[in-house]
Protein backbone atom coordinates (compact mmCIF):
# COMPACT_ATOMS: atom_id res chain seq x y z
CA UNK A 1 0.00 0.00 0.00
CA UNK A 2 1.40 3.39 -1.00
CA UNK A 3 1.52 6.42 1.30
CA UNK A 4 -1.50 8.07 -0.35
CA UNK A 5 -3.68 4.95 -0.47
CA UNK A 6 -5.48 4.67 2.84
CA UNK A 7 -9.20 4.18 2.08
CA UNK A 8 -10.38 0.64 2.66
CA UNK A 9 -12.02 0.46 -0.76
CA UNK A 10 -8.91 1.52 -2.62
CA UNK A 11 -6.78 -0.77 -0.48
CA UNK A 12 -8.88 -3.81 -1.35
CA UNK A 13 -8.74 -3.06 -5.06
CA UNK A 14 -4.99 -2.55 -4.95
CA UNK A 15 -4.48 -5.75 -2.99
CA UNK A 16 -6.38 -7.73 -5.61
CA UNK A 17 -4.37 -6.16 -8.42
CA UNK A 18 -1.06 -6.80 -6.69
CA UNK A 19 -1.66 -10.51 -6.16
CA UNK A 20 -0.84 -11.72 -9.66
CA UNK A 21 0.11 -15.35 -10.41
CA UNK A 22 3.39 -16.39 -8.81
CA UNK A 23 6.53 -15.84 -10.86
CA UNK A 24 9.06 -18.58 -10.33
CA UNK A 25 12.51 -17.38 -9.33
CA UNK A 26 14.01 -19.49 -12.11
CA UNK A 27 11.98 -17.51 -14.63
CA UNK A 28 12.94 -14.13 -13.22
CA UNK A 29 15.40 -12.14 -15.28
CA UNK A 30 18.16 -10.44 -13.35
CA UNK A 31 16.45 -7.50 -11.64
CA UNK A 32 17.40 -4.09 -12.97
CA UNK A 33 18.45 -1.22 -10.76
CA UNK A 34 16.03 1.65 -10.97
CA UNK A 35 13.31 -0.62 -12.32
CA UNK A 36 12.85 -3.45 -9.82
CA UNK A 37 14.95 -2.12 -6.97
CA UNK A 38 16.66 1.06 -5.82
CA UNK A 39 20.15 1.60 -4.45
CA UNK A 40 20.12 4.11 -1.61
CA UNK A 41 22.20 7.22 -2.14
CA UNK A 42 23.00 7.19 1.56
CA UNK A 43 23.55 3.67 2.97
CA UNK A 44 21.85 2.99 6.30
CA UNK A 45 23.98 1.76 9.19
CA UNK A 46 22.25 -1.50 10.09
CA UNK A 47 24.77 -2.61 12.71
CA UNK A 48 24.91 -6.33 11.95
CA UNK A 49 28.13 -8.32 12.45
CA UNK A 50 30.58 -8.67 9.54
CA UNK A 51 29.57 -11.43 7.14
CA UNK A 52 25.87 -10.98 7.89
CA UNK A 53 23.21 -9.48 5.60
CA UNK A 54 20.29 -7.71 7.26
CA UNK A 55 16.88 -7.81 5.59
CA UNK A 56 14.08 -5.61 6.90
CA UNK A 57 10.42 -6.05 6.11
CA UNK A 58 8.55 -2.76 6.50
CA UNK A 59 4.87 -3.43 7.22
CA UNK A 60 1.63 -2.03 8.59
CA UNK A 61 -0.84 -4.28 10.38
CA UNK A 62 -3.88 -2.62 8.76
CA UNK A 63 -2.51 -2.99 5.22
CA UNK A 64 -4.27 -5.74 3.20
CA UNK A 65 -1.14 -6.16 1.05
CA UNK A 66 0.92 -6.93 4.17
CA UNK A 67 -1.71 -9.39 5.37
CA UNK A 68 -1.60 -11.22 2.03
CA UNK A 69 2.20 -11.11 1.94
CA UNK A 70 2.74 -12.49 5.44
CA UNK A 71 2.33 -16.25 4.69
CA UNK A 72 4.77 -15.98 1.77
CA UNK A 73 7.24 -14.08 3.91
CA UNK A 74 7.06 -16.63 6.71
CA UNK A 75 7.70 -19.50 4.30
CA UNK A 76 10.63 -17.57 2.81
CA UNK A 77 12.12 -16.79 6.24
CA UNK A 78 12.21 -20.49 7.10
CA UNK A 79 14.53 -21.08 4.13
CA UNK A 80 16.95 -18.26 4.85
CA UNK A 81 20.63 -19.19 5.17
CA UNK A 82 22.45 -18.50 8.47
CA UNK A 83 24.16 -15.35 7.20
CA UNK A 84 20.86 -13.49 6.68
CA UNK A 85 19.42 -11.58 9.63
CA UNK A 86 15.72 -10.89 9.20
CA UNK A 87 13.69 -8.34 11.15
CA UNK A 88 10.35 -6.59 10.87
CA UNK A 89 9.84 -2.85 11.19
CA UNK A 90 6.31 -1.41 11.54
CA UNK A 91 5.90 1.84 9.62
CA UNK A 92 4.09 5.08 10.47
CA UNK A 93 3.13 7.18 7.47
CA UNK A 94 0.86 9.16 9.81
CA UNK A 95 0.69 9.74 13.56
CA UNK A 96 -2.31 7.44 13.89
CA UNK A 97 -0.12 4.49 12.77
CA UNK A 98 2.04 4.82 15.89
CA UNK A 99 -0.18 2.71 18.21
CA UNK A 100 0.34 -0.31 15.94
CA UNK A 101 4.09 0.32 15.95
CA UNK A 102 3.99 0.23 19.73
CA UNK A 103 1.78 -2.87 19.63
CA UNK A 104 4.43 -4.75 17.65
CA UNK A 105 7.29 -3.68 19.91
CA UNK A 106 5.25 -4.51 23.01
CA UNK A 107 4.67 -8.03 21.69
CA UNK A 108 8.38 -8.25 20.90
CA UNK A 109 9.37 -7.11 24.41
CA UNK A 110 7.00 -9.65 25.96
CA UNK A 111 8.27 -12.48 23.77
CA UNK A 112 4.88 -12.84 22.08
CA UNK A 113 5.57 -11.99 18.42
CA UNK A 114 5.75 -15.61 17.24
CA UNK A 115 2.50 -16.40 19.05
CA UNK A 116 0.44 -13.29 18.31
CA UNK A 117 1.80 -11.51 15.21
CA UNK A 118 -0.48 -13.49 12.87
CA UNK A 119 -3.40 -13.00 15.24
CA UNK A 120 -3.13 -9.22 14.91
CA UNK A 121 -3.53 -9.52 11.14
CA UNK A 122 -6.42 -11.99 11.62
CA UNK A 123 -8.22 -9.69 14.07
CA UNK A 124 -8.01 -6.76 11.66
CA UNK A 125 -8.58 -8.41 8.28
CA UNK A 126 -10.82 -11.36 9.16
CA UNK A 127 -12.59 -10.43 12.39
CA UNK A 128 -12.77 -6.75 11.29
CA UNK A 129 -11.62 -5.50 14.69
CA UNK A 130 -9.98 -2.04 14.63
CA UNK A 131 -6.90 -2.79 16.82
CA UNK A 132 -5.49 0.61 15.88
CA UNK A 133 -5.93 2.82 18.94
CA UNK A 134 -4.58 2.56 22.47
CA UNK A 135 -7.94 1.45 23.89
CA UNK A 136 -8.74 -1.12 21.18
CA UNK A 137 -5.20 -2.51 21.34
CA UNK A 138 -5.45 -2.96 25.09
CA UNK A 139 -8.84 -4.62 24.70
CA UNK A 140 -7.43 -7.00 22.06
CA UNK A 141 -4.43 -7.83 24.27
CA UNK A 142 -6.72 -8.78 27.12
CA UNK A 143 -8.68 -11.11 24.85
CA UNK A 144 -5.42 -12.90 24.04
CA UNK A 145 -4.94 -13.72 27.70
CA UNK A 146 -2.20 -11.14 28.25
CA UNK A 147 -1.97 -9.39 31.60
CA UNK A 148 -3.45 -5.95 30.89
CA UNK A 149 -1.45 -4.16 33.55
CA UNK A 150 1.83 -5.64 32.33
CA UNK A 151 0.94 -5.03 28.68
CA UNK A 152 0.05 -1.39 29.41
CA UNK A 153 3.29 -0.89 31.33
CA UNK A 154 5.38 -2.19 28.42
CA UNK A 155 3.26 -0.43 25.78
CA UNK A 156 3.83 2.92 27.49
CA UNK A 157 7.50 2.28 28.32
CA UNK A 158 10.35 4.48 27.17
CA UNK A 159 11.93 1.49 25.39
CA UNK A 160 8.86 0.78 23.25
CA UNK A 161 8.27 4.47 22.48
CA UNK A 162 11.94 4.79 21.46
CA UNK A 163 11.75 1.73 19.21
CA UNK A 164 8.68 3.17 17.49
CA UNK A 165 10.55 6.40 16.82
CA UNK A 166 13.55 4.48 15.52
CA UNK A 167 11.22 2.51 13.22
CA UNK A 168 9.99 5.74 11.65
CA UNK A 169 13.57 6.93 11.26
CA UNK A 170 14.48 3.69 9.46
CA UNK A 171 11.38 4.01 7.27
CA UNK A 172 12.50 7.48 6.25
CA UNK A 173 16.14 6.45 5.78
CA UNK A 174 15.05 3.72 3.33
CA UNK A 175 12.57 6.16 1.73
CA UNK A 176 9.73 3.69 2.09
CA UNK A 177 6.87 4.64 -0.23
CA UNK A 178 4.58 1.64 0.24
CA UNK A 179 4.26 -1.60 2.15
CA UNK A 180 5.12 -4.38 2.28
CA UNK A 181 8.64 -3.26 1.44
CA UNK A 182 12.09 -4.74 1.88
CA UNK A 183 15.34 -3.07 2.85
CA UNK A 184 18.46 -5.12 2.17
CA UNK A 185 21.90 -4.65 3.74
CA UNK A 186 21.27 -0.96 4.34
CA UNK A 187 21.89 -0.43 0.62
CA UNK A 188 18.89 -1.61 -1.39
CA UNK A 189 15.13 -1.11 -1.39
CA UNK A 190 12.23 -2.78 -3.17
CA UNK A 191 8.47 -3.06 -2.78
CA UNK A 192 5.50 -4.42 -4.71
CA UNK A 193 5.17 -1.36 -6.91
CA UNK A 194 8.86 -1.15 -7.81
CA UNK A 195 9.31 -4.90 -8.26
CA UNK A 196 6.21 -5.12 -10.46
CA UNK A 197 3.95 -7.02 -8.07
CA UNK A 198 4.06 -8.64 -4.64
CA UNK A 199 5.13 -12.00 -6.09
CA UNK A 200 8.38 -10.50 -7.38
CA UNK A 201 9.41 -8.87 -4.11
CA UNK A 202 11.06 -11.92 -2.57
CA UNK A 203 12.91 -13.08 -5.73
CA UNK A 204 14.26 -9.55 -6.10
CA UNK A 205 15.21 -9.62 -2.42
CA UNK A 206 17.08 -12.91 -2.96
CA UNK A 207 19.03 -11.29 -5.78
CA UNK A 208 19.88 -8.28 -3.63
CA UNK A 209 21.08 -10.52 -0.80
CA UNK A 210 23.49 -12.12 -3.26
CA UNK A 211 24.65 -8.67 -4.36
CA UNK A 212 25.20 -7.61 -0.77
CA UNK A 213 27.36 -10.66 -0.13
CA UNK A 214 29.64 -9.65 -2.97
CA UNK A 215 30.14 -6.22 -1.42
CA UNK A 216 30.73 -7.41 2.15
Amino acid sequence: MNRREFSSGAACLLAAAALSPTTLFAQLKQPEEGTEYLTLKRPVNVGVPPGKVEVIEFFWYSCPHCNAFEPRLQAWVKRLPPDVVMKRVPIAFRDDFVPQQRLYYTLEAMGKVDELHDKVFHAIHVDRMPVNRDDSILDWAGKQGLDKARFTEVYQSFDVVSKARRATQLQDAFQVQGVPAMGIAGRYYTDGTIAGNIDRVLPVTDFLISQARKKS
